[in-house]
């Protein structure tokens, strides 16, 4: 019996290696031997997460036509690969990658590090802030002052609480978007929201147009669903949606769905104008695509003159077109998992009927939580906190990465909660697996991409400020070196650091 799960391609694993490629190697720096770049090159694969633990790797035959190296080579990095724990093979049945015993599983996501790892290693993979305190401990005692009467009931509100759903449309109605609680459905966070609708609308096989890059997470959830998806090129910087790009795309790929994020966006702070908001909505209802606006970022501006354009929905008043995506977690705290779907009332219906498949409902003393903060002044109050934090960080970080990585390139963005970041022609990929030798967990820019795309970024958070900012940069400087070089040069055992 095989101990694959998955195969990967001789074409695929050839552009995913092809996209390692960095800045070339110095005169006083010294090339591997081409085998060790090619078993080091498919174990960072690995280790990254974008070939997956038990994939099958294609015949050293296939592999060494696709590269243009010889059968040689291919067949020592192999062995070269199982000496170290990153390959297993057996006769008849190929070779297949593994994980050295003692090493983590890779994730393919961007999951945050457990708390008890905090002290000594930095973690700007997870963009996300602490809780916007006394507001938390304030909403949860609302919540239960409320709960009593839920609690002689079953406790399962497949569309969300009533209350909450009412809120959640006056919410919309006060921006300007009338909408009523019957095209309201409250969601295990974002996440839960987009999950549900890929399933409704993007079944296995069906193609989803997807910003390139894009919110990690996202596409994986995507992938995993069977999704064929489709990049759309985002322009240079904070220039953001190509929109005649977009329509070119739309009307020549046909997918079902198309996801934005037009709201600082992830992972490059751009916010779409009212414009590009319109003609973004007419290219989707030309080519009949459900364009999925994905607004959890949308009350995070960090500027004080900045001012927001209309939601995306606003421009498609029928309310066939747009389905908007909301969430408490990254304007309040992730901890809190609720989001909302709005869309047209039988959307809404089918959405909650599949629902009975999935979760059944959310949390109900969350919802509850959520709603005290919407009728009162607590939310408000809570994402003032939230703005301040994100604007002493984003700017301590930008300082601290200038300082120590001035080949790095950027432009600020005036919302959210990410940078994204040129890596000065340098694997993001490897900047990565130094990190975790130095002590700074960093996304690679692969992780927001199709198929190997933006090997050259890395994505930061702000989440974190002041001397941990300073400390990050300077440990992100001697995870570049360890990249530049391919050795430990310059590169000292991490200091513990405690926040």
């Amino acid at each position: 019996m095989a101990q694959w799960t998955s195969a990967v391609g001789a074409a695929q694993l050839a552009r995913l290696l092809n996209s390692q490629q960095g800045r070339p190697a110095g005169s006083g720096t010294r090339r591997p031997p081409a085998y060790r770049a090619l078993a080091d090159g498919i174990r960072l694969l690995v280790l990254e997460g974008r070939v997956p633990v038990a994939a099958r790797l294609p015949a050293e035959r296939e592999l060494a036509l696709s590269l243009s190296v010889s059968r040689t080579t291919v067949a020592a990095a192999y062995e070269a690969l199982r000496g170290e724990g990153f390959l297993e093979s057996r006769r008849g049945a190929g070779s297949w990658t593994a994980v050295p015993a003692g090493n983590p599983v890779p994730a393919r996501g961007l999951e945050p590090l457990p708390p008890e790892t905090l002290g000594s290693v930095i973690d700007l993979g997870c963009a996300a802030l602490p809780a916007p305190e006394p507001w938390l401990t304030r909403a949860v005692r609302g919540a239960l002052e409320e709960l009593p009467p839920y609690a002689h009931t079953h406790g399962d509100y497949p569309a969300g609480l009533p209350a909450l759903r009412s809120t959640i449309a006056d919410r919309y109605t006060a921006r300007g978007i009338p909408t009523m609680p019957e095209q309201i459905m409250v969601t295990t966070g974002a996440m839960g929201a987009i999950d549900a609708i890929c399933h409704l609308f993007g079944g296995r096989g069906e193609r989803i147009a997807v910003e390139s890059p894009s919110y990690a997470n996202i596409l994986q959830l995507m992938r995993e669903a069977g999704a064929r998806l489709v990049p759309v090129a985002m322009a240079e910087g904070l220039a953001g949606w190509d929109v005649d790009h977009w329509r070119q795309v739309l009307r020549e790929a046909a997918p079902r769905i198309a996801y934005i994020v037009a709201d600082f966006h992830n992972p490059t702070g751009a916010l779409a104008d009212e414009d590009q908001r319109r003609r973004l909505v007419d290219a989707a209802r030309s080519a009949g695509t459900v364009l999925v606006a994905d607004e959890t970022m949308s009350e995070l501006w960090l500027d004080p003159d900045v001012e927001m354009p209309r939601p995306v929905c606003a421009f498609d008043p029928a309310g066939s077109t747009v389905i908007t995506v909301g969430s408490a977690s990254k304007a309040f705290w992730a901890g809190l998992r609720i989001g909302w779907v709005r869309a047209a009332p039988d959307v809404i219906r089918s959405l909650v009927a599949a629902r009975a498949y999935a979760d059944l409902g959310t949390p109900v003393l969350e919802q509850l939580a959520v709603n005290w903060l919407f009728g009162t002044d607590g939310w408000e109050r809570a994402v003032e906190i939230r703005r301040a934090q994100a604007r002493e960080n984003r700017d301590a970080l930008v300082g601290a990465v200038r300082r120590e990585l001035p080949d790095w390139e950027f432009e600020v963005p005036r919302g959210g909660l990410t940078l994204w970041v040129r890596t000065g022609g340098l694997s993001g990929s490897r900047i990565a697996e130094a990190g975790e030798r130095v002590g700074v967990r960093v996304p690679s820019g692969p992780r927001f991409g199709v198929d190997g795309a933006f090997e050259g970024y890395v994505r930061l958070p702000f989440t974190v400020g002041g001397a941990v900012a300073e400390e990050a940069a300077v440990r992100l400087a001697a995870a570049a070196r360890i990249a530049e070089t391919g050795g430990t040069s310059g590169a000292e055992t991490p200091r513990i650091f405690v926040a």
